[in-house]
């Protein structure tokens, strides 16, 4: 089964404003990629600096939502030097420090995915050449549903 490592402004997402179709879009594709954890055709990966991300959000309602999201992880990545000496790297060609410990992590977990909503991590992901694909909910949902289907055939 297949890892796939959610960025912070994925679990937030259903919360902005839907009235824009960019984001109304993105929201469903995330409907979807939860659909897939939970029907277990995907494997979460949870980390220390979710829980952190998570703890900052001013709406208690949203927080205590986004926890029980975390519950659906099949994996919980703890800190440690190895994930911030690699995010140290990542900081060095521009990403922000919270996100290159995201990409950190999902790099020290093993997924295979990293969904992120992003555009400035979704442009240097062109730039850096990771074990780990970097793509958009609506993106990636059309990724998983063209191996469903070449697996199909």
């Amino acid at each position: 089964m297949k890892k796939v490592y959610l960025d912070m402004n994925i679990y937030n997402r259903p919360y902005d404003d839907q009235t824009q179709v960019r984001i109304r879009l993105e929201t469903i594709a995330i409907f979807a990629i939860l659909q897939l954890i939970k029907s277990k055709e995907l494997s979460l990966v949870w980390s220390f600096i979710l829980t952190y991300e998570n703890s900052l959000n001013p709406s208690e309602d949203i927080k205590m939502e986004i926890e029980k999201l975390s519950s659906l992880a099949s994996e919980n990545l703890q800190s440690s030097e190895d994930i911030h000496k690699k995010a140290k790297n990542y900081e060095l060609i521009g990403i922000k420090p919270r996100d290159a410990i995201h990409l950190s992590c999902a790099l020290k977990s093993g997924a295979a995915y990293f969904v992120t909503c992003d555009d400035k991590i979704l442009r240097k992901a062109e730039q850096m050449s990771l074990n780990l694909l970097i793509l958009n909910p609506v993106d990636f949902i059309k990724e998983v549903e063209g191996v469903k289907n070449e697996t199909d055939e």
